[in-house]
């Protein structure tokens, strides 16, 4: 099949690190839930932080942190040998919590290149490995949740990436065939899941990822969202 075979007629995105600057954002997620969880216990704080791969002195996170593209449940299920006095949904409650009011940074203006998508008949999707909950907050944060025709967290009732439930549950929601969509994420199992659900993939490199892990699993690996217009011009032919 050419690239050109189909019109784009859907953009489905994952949210952090492709929407969402990853480390602007869950660098300070981890900083306030770690403290928080430790209540204050600096050396502790540290010791739960190599528990989801996020080195507290430094402020980063390993490259295959279960927090880039995990789901809450599975941060939950790592953290819960630390939290032993807790049951796992209250650590998910703080996790989520602490997610929602995280400060939100924006790979590009993310309201103009959206009503552009919006303005050439083009439907998105948001599919995140975040719970829905948080991920509409953020959306709402920069002002950005009515341009979205479908958003599904891993707890929405699609499961999580890399399967393709969420991608496919988005092509049903907007009625087109998934050769007719494209996904759009910042890491392998965003990539996987589009691939798995038929669709085209773009990669962008605003997330913990480098353009050697992902360009063996994308159609086009692009600096960030920002530069999918001129992508989808080539796709035309205009």
């Amino acid at each position: 099949m050419s690239e050109n075979s189909n019109p784009v007629r859907g953009l489905c995105f994952d949210k952090d690190g492709t929407l969402f600057d990853f480390a602007a954002t869950w660098e300070a997620w981890a900083k306030a839930f770690l403290r928080r969880a430790a209540k204050g216990d600096e050396t502790r704080a540290v010791a739960i932080g190599t528990a989801i791969g996020f080195d507290l002195p430094s402020g980063t996170f390993a490259r295959d942190s279960l927090v880039i593209a995990g789901t809450p449940d599975e941060v939950t299920q790592a953290l819960m040998p630390h939290f032993t006095d807790m049951s796992p949904q209250s650590i998910l409650d703080m996790i989520n919590e602490e997610a929602s009011i995280a400060p939100q940074q924006p790979a590009v203006p993310l309201r103009p290149l959206l009503e552009g998508f919006r303005a050439q008949g083009i439907a998105l999707g948001l599919a995140t490995n975040d719970s829905e909950g948080p991920a509409r907050a953020h959306l709402a944060s920069v002002g950005v949740t009515d341009l979205f025709d479908f958003i599904a967290g891993y707890d929405s009732g699609y499961g999580g990436k890399p399967a393709p439930g969420q991608l496919l549950g988005f092509a049903q929601a907007v009625n087109l065939p998934p050769e007719q969509i494209v996904m759009v994420g910042d890491s392998t199992h965003d990539l996987e899941a589009g691939r798995a659900a038929g669709m085209r993939t773009i990669a962008v490199l605003t997330g913990a990822a480098t353009e050697q892990d992902l360009a063996p699993h994308a159609h086009v690996v692009l600096r960030d969202i920002g530069e999918i217009p001129a992508w989808l011009v080539g796709q035309t032919g205009k």
